[in-house]
């Protein structure tokens, strides 16, 4: 991997790699964590109002259609932290790509047509999200995990701020934080040296800006287990049950990727076998560790009949207890499954600069390469002190429920 800081600050990381398809992923380093709260929900929002038009390409059907006319995908997504847009085609159209993704970035118009219709797309999505318990039961959890950090919000902000952003709104927020400074371009696949020299030129003509510095906000900790219920007219409950954990620049957020590979795996793991394979409790169950700059969180998720709620509860605090005094041959195959899953991840050219812009922004692109040897080191010992501090009795549970 390369790495180049260019003379407007942007920071461009290049892995060469033998296969057909090329990806490029600019991540601005902004998300609906530095939203006010006046403008909750403009992060996801100037993503959408992105794609509408540039001063070369009129609209979003011209934009799409001159990636999708040669078999590519250009798509987006905005989390707390981040707002990352992306193409993945064949490494030969690599220079298409280029063009089109320097001028959504550097010359977006917003136009005032696009920005009423994207707004009733985004009401829709939210409202979509609420009937959905699958992503809702999130939203539910989120908000009652956190009390004062931003990460309470969802991305997509609220209804009534969504309704009252303004193109002037869209505007301001695009000049404050996209600049060439606060973007990091990752591209892997199919690239040649000859292409470094016109990715520094094109992305160097992106201007930089002083940026203020972001706000560190402390979430108190909880010391009481807190249960949040809604009723809905559903034939399944669905449940998160989880804690606030450290960040991702801590040694401590690596112990909770191997606890959670120790208690779910895809079809495996510990609260997996338990709770879907030995007592038949659910079809759906996982868990999530998602570990950022300013908070992580570490949850099972699941849906059952509302009376095996109680009984599910049970298992995964006995589980969570077990790891008190986790088993050598235990942490063995979590360790095995980690180092498969993210090597094979690699093989996608998407995954591998996504990857590469997620290390980048949360310290440095080296940290991709030293993470399966950072996890090899994760000890017993590692593992029953992380679990001890974190995984303990002042649980959150989001539950919404049979009514």
């Amino acid at each position: 991997m390369k790495k180049n800081t260019l003379s407007n600050g942007a920071r461009l990381l290049i892995e060469k790699t033998n296969t057909d398809s090329v990806s490029i992923v600019v991540c601005v380093n902004v998300g609906s964590n530095n939203e006010p709260k006046n403008l909750l929900g403009i992060s996801h929002f100037l993503e959408h109002m992105i794609f509408e038009g540039t001063k070369k390409r009129a609209n979003a059907t011209i934009i799409t259609n001159e990636i999708e006319q040669l078999g590519g995908e250009l798509n987006a997504y905005t989390t707390n932290e981040m707002t990352v847009f992306y193409i993945k085609l064949l490494g030969k159209y690599f220079d298409t790509a280029l063009d089109i993704m320097v001028d959504m970035l550097q010359n977006p118009i917003f136009p005032k047509h696009s920005l009423e219709k994207e707004r009733k797309v985004i009401l829709k999505e939210i409202n979509m999200i609420t009937d959905e318990p699958r992503f809702y039961q999130w939203i539910l959890f989120m908000k009652t995990l956190f009390k004062t950090h931003p990460a309470k919000n969802p991305t997509y902000g609220m209804i009534k701020t969504v309704k009252t952003i303004s193109r002037d709104d869209i505007m301001n927020y695009y000049k404050e934080y996209y600049s060439a400074n606060n973007i990091i371009i990752s591209i892997a696949g199919n690239f040649s040296e000859n292409n470094t020299k016109k990715v520094m030129e094109k992305f160097g003509r992106l201007v930089f800006k002083n940026l203020l510095p972001k706000a560190f906000i402390e979430e108190p900790k909880q010391n009481k287990p807190i249960i949040k219920i809604e009723n809905c007219n559903i034939l399944n409950s669905y449940m998160v049950f989880g804690y606030k954990t450290p960040t991702r620049e801590t040694y401590e957020s690596y112990v909770l990727d191997v606890i959670k590979a120790i208690l779910a795996r895809g079809q495996s793991g510990k609260i997996v076998e338990r709770i879907r394979n030995e007592k038949g409790l659910a079809y759906e169950v996982n868990l999530q560790h998602d570990a950022n700059c300013g908070f992580g969180i570490f949850a099972v998720y699941l849906n059952s009949y509302k009376r095996n709620i109680n009984q599910i509860k049970r298992i995964i605090i006995e589980e969570l207890n077990s790891l008190r005094d986790p088993k050598e041959r235990d942490i063995k195959i979590a360790k095995g499954f980690i180092e498969g899953h993210y090597k094979l991840g690699n093989e996608d050219t998407f995954r591998l600069a996504d990857k590469l812009a997620f290390w980048e922004h949360i310290e440095s692109a080296k940290l991709h390469y030293s993470y399966i040897d950072t996890i090899k080191g994760v000890t017993r010992e590692d593992i029953i002190k992380v679990s001890k501090k974190y995984l303990d009795k002042n649980f959150t549970m989001a539950l919404i429920a049979q009514s």
